[in-house]
Order: C-alpha cells, then sequence, then structure tokens
C-alpha cells in the first residue's frame, strides 16, 4: 500500500527525500511533529530510514523514471545525499517539480572542481587549489604552494575520507590512485591547521535564513567521530565570521534547506572553507537535543518555506559522539548501563548491522561543564562498542 493525498489530512505537505540513509531517518522524527508526510526513496527494503518512514519505495536513485514516479507523489522533492544525478535533477525542475535544493545549488556540493570554481568568484576563503590531469600538472601545483605534501581528491563521489589522498611527491603511490578512480581530480594545498569547524546554516526559498553555532568536529580516518558545540575557545569575531561566510555561500549559490560548511582553523589564522554539504550533516546533529530547533526540523521548514526556527543552543555546551562498528555485534547490550550511568544522555541508533569502521549511531550529552560533558558522551559511545566495559 501507498498512502495517497486523499488518505492524508486537508493541507499535510508531502516531503519526498530521496535516500533511505540515517538523515532520512532522523528527519522522520521532525516530520511527524510537524505534520508533515515523509516519503523516502530507499536503496532496499531494509535500510535505515525505511525501518522507520511507512511503505517506504525502493528504488534507484540514478533511473529517471523511478525518480520522476517518486517526485510525482510529493509536494517537493530534498535529499539524503548529493548523488542524484544533475541533469535529471534538472529534468525534474523542466517537469514542474519543486527540487530543494536546486540542481544549480546542488551541483556545488556534488563536484568539487566546480564548487571551488564557485566559491573563487565570490572570494570564499579556501586553500590554494587546482584541477590537475597528470604527475608534471601535480609537480607545478606543489611548488606553486611550497612543496610538498598536498592533497589529491576526486571532484566527484568521495565521502568520509574516501577519494582522498596525501601526497608526498609526483611519483607517490597515491597518485595513481587519484588517477584510477575514473573522475576528475582536484590538487589542494595542505594547510596546516589547529582544529576543524563546521557552519550549519539553513535557508528559505524566500531568502529567510539562520546560523548554527559553530561547532568544533574531530575526524578520524576521514570520518567525524565527535563534535562540541560551541566551538570551545573560538573568538567570537571569528565565529561571527565563519557564520556570515556559510549565510553568504547559501545565498550567493541559491541553496534552500540546511547547508553544511566544513572549515580549516589554520594555524596561521585563517578560516578555510574545505567542503560543502546541502542536507542534514553529521556536524549538525548535536542539534536534536542541543538546539532550539534541530537541523531537520529547519530543513524541512526551509524546503516547505515555512519560518525558519531559532538555532540558539539550549545549553553552555553539547557533546555529539558518533558510535562507529567494532568487534560487538549487539550494542543494544550497552543500554542498560549507559542509560542507568547518566539519565541525561541521548542515544540514537541508525537500524544498521554493525560493521568496522561504520556510523550505526550517536549519542549526545550537555550541561555547563565542557570536560564533565564531553566524558559522558565518549564514556557512552566507548562503552556501546566495547571499547570499554565499565
Amino acid at each position: 500500500m501507498k498512502f495517497q493525498r486523499t488518505e492524508l489530512p486537508v493541507g499535510t505537505p508531502v516531503v519526498g527525500m530521496v535516500g533511505g540513509g540515517q538523515l532520512a531517518r532522523m528527519t522522520q522524527e521532525a516530520a511527524v511533529a510537524l505534520g508533515i508526510q515523509l516519503r523516502v526513496l530507499a536503496e532496499g527494503p531494509t535500510v535505515s530510514a525505511a525501518q522507520a518512514v511507512a511503505d517506504a519505495p525502493v528504488g534507484d536513485y540514478r533511473d529517471p523514471e523511478t525518480v520522476r514516479r517518486f517526485a510525482a507523489e510529493a509536494d517537493v522533492v530534498t535529499f539524503d545525499h548529493e548523488h542524484v544525478p544533475t541533469d535529471l535533477l534538472r529534468s525534474l525542475e523542466a517537469d514542474g517539480v519543486q527540487v530543494r535544493p536546486g540542481p544549480d545549488a546542488l551541483v556545488h556540493a556534488q563536484d568539487k572542481a566546480v564548487m571551488r570554481q564557485r566559491l573563487d568568484t565570490i572570494d570564499a576563503p579556501a586553500p590554494a587549489h587546482q584541477v590537475v590531469a597528470d604527475r608534471d600538472d601535480i609537480a607545478d601545483f606543489a611548488k606553486r604552494v611550497g612543496g610538498f605534501p598536498i592533497i589529491l581528491k576526486t571532484t566527484r563521489g568521495g565521502y568520509d575520507g574516501k577519494g582522498v589522498w596525501v601526497v608526498d611527491g609526483p611519483d607517490d603511490p597515491a597518485v595513481e590512485a587519484a588517477f584510477g578512480a575514473g573522475v576528475a581530480i582536484l590538487a589542494e594545498e595542505k594547510v596546516d591547521f589547529v582544529r576543524e569547524l563546521s557552519a550549519i546554516v539553513a535557508r528559505s526559498p524566500h531568502g529567510q535564513a539562520v546560523a548554527y553555532p559553530i561547532v568544533e568536529s574531530v575526524q578520524k580516518d576521514g570520518i567525524c567521530v565527535e563534535v562540541t558545540a560551541p566551538a570551545p575557545g573560538l573568538d567570537p569575531e571569528k565565529a561571527a565570521y565563519a557564520q556570515q561566510t556559510a549565510l553568504r555561500i547559501a545565498g550567493e549559490l541559491g541553496v534552500v534547506g540546511v547547508l553544511a560548511v566544513e572549515m580549516f582553523e589554520a594555524r596561521d589564522g585563517r578560516l578555510l572553507v574545505n567542503e560543502l554539504a546541502m542536507r542534514p550533516h553529521n556536524t549538525g546533529h548535536w542539534s536534536i537535543e542541543g538546539a532550539v530547533t534541530s537541523q531537520f526540523e529547519n530543513h524541512l521548514r526551509a524546503v516547505l518555506d515555512l519560518p525558519l526556527g531559532s538555532p540558539a543552543a539550549r545549553a553552555p555546551y553539547t557533546v555529539m559522539v558518533n558510535v562507529l562498528g567494532g568487534d560487538v555485534e549487539d550494542m543494544h547490550r550497552g543500554l542498560l548501563h549507559c542509560l542507568a550511568r547518566d539519565p541525561g544522555l541521548k542515544v540514537h541508533f541508525y537500524g544498521k548491522s554493525v560493521k568496522p569502521g561504520r556510523k550505526v549511531g550517536h549519542v549526545t550529552a550537555y550541561g555547563d561543564d565542557l570536560e564533565d560533558v564531553r566524558e559522558r558522551a565518549r564514556h557512552a559511545a566507548a562503552y556501546l562498542t566495547g571499547t570499554i566495559d565499565e
């Protein structure tokens, strides 16, 4: 059975989200509260969001007819990931489908070369960069930025550290791996950074926009493992600059929905744009409990052109730690200990089977004392994964 508009209360908005991952799963909670009908185009019948969203059709997001049939049942189409082909999205818009963010914006999150070129035109701060075609290009670029090491990235398809290589010279084996990826390659300056930051904003079609507190993110092996909101010790002027930069990018690119701007805080004081994501983002999961309005709710409000909610923090500090797969398959067995030890802890499981390094959930703690909040969140994540046993 599929939901039909006649079966829904009068005026119920229907949002179609392409992709059935944990982002769509967490969006469902916000949709239920607002009385929004969320529909999900899932990759399989048991993926994360398909367990939480009724009658989620299964289909290939790259197939035009599948996506068109899915879009026909929604007032607006949005995304759990950025991988839907740009041309397919343009054809949906030509058919009158509301696609948010639209393909002209989303392409900047799909293609890093397009992103860098566009951000250059608006003077957004960025590491030195250049599309490279061969080893000579790599050597020339390295000379221009002061030598090796440099970073190579696939312009399309990379995520969670995949499609990114640190290269120590033109003959580094990673160069062959990069050029063997089958897409254009972007070379970037290897930034000497103090830490990584994330600026999350939400923007509606009529231009209203809100900015969440700037957060600090910790990456391990290319995967986000911990987020602290707000970023501890960040100069207020730098925080305001990061928020203003993210808001400016959202406006210039015509983003509708949530935009995450990942940044480096360089040792020389610069704030540099590293990546863009045009959807709810891992560095915004803290906002479910930690902000007045979560990133998931504001994404829904934005794509439906509803007034946006306050992004203000509810507590002085919120820490989110990702729960990554390890040796323990039954993570639910750890809930008794974690919830008894810390009644204020919040746990989110994504309905995924455990695989080493896979994001299978996250925990969130908040409070007045940063070190106490960090300890609580880290302890819970470590206990659930079996890293500690007390």
